[in-house]
């Protein structure tokens, strides 16, 4: 099929940006699994306010590019959508879930690709599968029968963006409500002495936050076709990751597009961060446990990914710059399951899980040896 300019220029967008965000995670070591387990394992969330700070500047580069008039959040898909709670947070359960079995997330999955790990080849297949069975296969047959009929529509959430929301509830001027967001998150982030000693954080934080708010900016301004008109998009890996798949077996009969140009780049920044790094070498599981749960794993993190509207970038970071409601509840939800999921990996069963999460007064007792 014969590429429009509009698709060529998505795609070049997308490209250049996932270049960026590949380089980030190899040399940033921006990981959304790895800020998760060291705030609430090891007490450090350094990772976790790199994270926050590409929140803060995310949404700040949306907010001043929507007071200019160069982009509409409204024509996002997620603000396009009915507000879902309870597919979201099911969704993220299962993400979150799917990450901690797998080890990384979506993004993560193509960053250890570029960096030669042969099991996130198998991982980036079954996700890619899930995530299109649960947009138009099997499991989303479920999903419309079960879920989307509990979609919230009311006047609240026909705009379903949190400072509209609380605009609405409040009273309060809608376009106060960003700056003073924006404001609380620096402050969290920067009351940190260790984490302000960090630069690489700082910048790679601030250079991830631009970097999603360019892809809002450049499908929304740059690329934007009058006689063409489409949603605008940023970062998500969970969709995209089915569509690269997808151009690969029937590119003479489909078009580049954004998130294929993305998953590109981060593929590629990932490869290039990994030799700067001389971290680059072929690297396989040995244990056909470890391929078992990583199969498991991808389909709970491509079948979440959907339900929830997208993944810890695209919930977690996207949707998070243009405040969506549904942001807050899938990260939430995200955070919950992949530690209870760490939690199955540590104790080695549910029942193991259960016992770690009772008191430690109403635990029984183990069975003397």
């Amino acid at each position: 099929m014969e590429e429009t300019t509009a698709t060529l220029s998505a795609f070049a967008v997308g490209l250049a940006g996932g270049l960026i965000l590949g380089l980030a995670a190899r040399l940033g070591r921006f990981c959304t699994l790895a800020a998760i387990e060291d705030s609430l394992f090891a007490h450090d969330n350094t990772r976790w306010r790199m994270w926050v700070l590409a929140m803060a500047v995310a949404i700040l580069g949306v907010f001043l590019a929507e007071a200019r008039g160069l982009i509409d959040p409204r024509a996002a898909h997620i603000i396009a959508s009915d507000f879902n709670p309870l597919s979201t947070v099911l969704g993220g359960l299962m993400f979150g879930v799917g990450m901690a079995l797998v080890g990384t997330c979506g993004f993560g999955t193509i960053v250890r690709m570029g960096g030669g790990d042969l099991g996130s080849f198998l991982v980036f297949l079954v996700l890619g599968i899930s995530a299109f069975m649960a947009a138009s296969g099997p499991t989303a047959v479920l999903h419309v029968w079960f879920l989307e009929p509990l979609a919230v529509r009311n006047e609240l959430f026909a705009d379903p963006r949190l400072h509209i929301v609380l605009a609405k509830l409040t009273g309060i001027g809608a376009t106060l409500i960003p700056p003073l967001i924006v404001v609380g998150l620096f402050v969290w982030v920067l009351a940190s002495s260790k984490f302000r000693s960090r630069p690489g954080r700082l910048a790679w934080g601030v250079i991830v936050g631009l970097v999603v708010a360019s892809g809002w900016i450049g499908t929304g301004w740059l690329v934007y076709d009058d006689f063409d008109p489409r949603p605008i998009v940023s970062y998500t890996f969970i969709y995209p990751v089915g569509s690269s798949l997808m151009y690969m077996m029937t590119s003479t009969s489909s078009q580049l597009s954004f998130g294929i140009g993305s998953t590109l780049g981060v593929l590629v920044g990932a490869f290039v961060g990994a030799l700067m790094k001389n971290e680059w070498r072929w690297q396989t599981n040995d244990a056909a446990f470890e391929a078992k749960r990583q199969i498991i794993g991808a389909f709970l993190m491509g079948t979440g990914g959907m339900f929830a509207l997208g993944c810890t970038f695209g919930q977690g970071l996207s949707a998070v710059s243009l405040l969506a409601v549904s942001a807050a509840l899938a990260l939430g939800s995200i955070w919950l399951g992949a530690w209870l999921g760490l939690l199955f990996l540590m104790e080695g069963s549910l029942s193991g899980v259960w016992r770690s999460l009772m008191p430690s007064k109403t635990r029984p007792k183990a069975p003397a040896e």
